[in-house]
């Protein structure tokens, strides 16, 4: 395996693969933050850049690189750091991270760690480890992944340089993917460039919440059932982890799987909305003659249907009407009140 790995990884992220290149060649930093939307390859060009730095100096780069590529990676000096539930846990980042850095590596002349979900480390971690990413050891290098990066404290930012992504475009996200044409070709532009979010969208879950967007209860439906099998899921995952003998009490596992779970719960809830205004944006689109800009290409005929003889004008304000109510739930506004708020508003422009 040569440096192709990395060319591949970053085929749709041009800026990643000029920055990458060079710091490969000239040397690269101790610390890195690649921010971006979530979907967008982060993980898979961190594990790349990750390999070719571990084939610097190993006895067998070929080898080298081909351990670090696997997922999860046998490589003793590559620490991938992902949090199990909503958030790391901070002991994990201590060990794993902060004092496992100061070790010499194992083979090789380099040691990588990557932290995934950074800003989900709380503010203890990431103070922590504000020396390990400002004076490392000349050996380590860090990447830290994040898809909400001002949640991140400046001060952890600030020490690493940035490698910003950009959203995939919808035929990129559409490779991905497996399914109808149609509906493939929908959740790839229904996306925003996140191949794991249009992935979703093909599944049972993801179709139910396509379905109800346009009803409020069955939006929250759809959001709370997500929610509870996302709660369920982290809770087996970190009782199992508990067994194999990780430090976890009742309580953190429950409070863990909790947070977990309203967090997803939020997402998809506001995933439902950013549906429920491409819908009424493919409506304006469609009463205007361009379908050729429409996300929701399986549903065609629906949109013909509810576009025949409409002022363009009604559905244009429907996006805007949508927009403030997803505006209003950062603010933790009642999400009952707000929904059914926005049904009636809706009525109104559309009637």
């Amino acid at each position: 395996m040569t440096q192709t790995s990395l060319q591949r990884a970053t085929e749709h992220q041009p800026r990643a693969r000029v920055t990458l290149s060079a710091a490969l060649k000239a040397g690269p930093s101790h610390a890195y933050f690649f921010r971006g939307p979530r979907g967008a390859g982060k993980r898979d060009i961190a594990r790349a850049f990750a390999a070719e730095i571990l084939a610097t100096g190993a006895a067998d780069p070929d080898d080298a690189r081909r351990r670090a590529m696997l997922d999860p990676s046998p490589h003793p000096d590559l620490v991938w750091l992902a949090p199990r539930g909503a958030q790391h846990m901070v002991e994990e980042v201590r060990e794993k991270v902060i004092r496992a850095a100061s070790y010499r590596p194992f083979e090789g002349e380099k040691r990588v760690f990557v932290i995934e979900a950074a800003e989900q480390m709380r503010d203890e971690s990431q103070n922590a480890l504000l020396k390990t990413l400002e004076e490392p050891p000349d050996f380590v290098h860090l990447i830290l992944l994040s898809s909400e990066p001002a949640q991140l404290l400046e001060t952890a930012a600030s020490r690493c340089q940035p490698i910003d992504f950009a959203p995939l475009p919808p035929d990129a996200v559409e490779s991905q993917l497996d399914g109808p044409a149609d509906e493939v070709a929908a959740a790839a532009r229904l996306s925003a460039g996140d191949v794991d979010q249009a992935r979703f969208l093909l599944t049972d879950a993801g179709r139910r919440l396509r379905a109800g967007a346009l009803d409020w209860k069955q939006l929250l439906k759809a959001a709370e059932s997500v929610g509870e099998e996302a709660e369920e899921a982290t809770r087996k995952a970190l009782e199992d982890e508990a067994e194999a003998g990780v430090k976890r009490s009742a309580k953190d596992i429950a409070d863990e799987a909790k947070r977990a779970g309203r967090r997803r719960r939020t997402e998809v809830l506001d995933l439902g909305l950013e549906l429920t205004g491409s819908w009424y944006r493919d409506l304006a689109a469609t009463a205007t003659g361009a379908e050729e800009a429409v996300f929701n290409r399986d549903r065609l005929d629906e949109l013909r249907r509810d576009a025949a003889d409409l002022d363009p004008s009604r559905p244009r304000r429907a996006v805007e009407l949508v927009e403030d109510t997803r505006r209003r739930l950062d603010l933790n506004v009642s999400e009952e009140l707000a929904l059914e708020a926005l049904s009636f508003r809706l009525a109104a422009v559309l009637s």
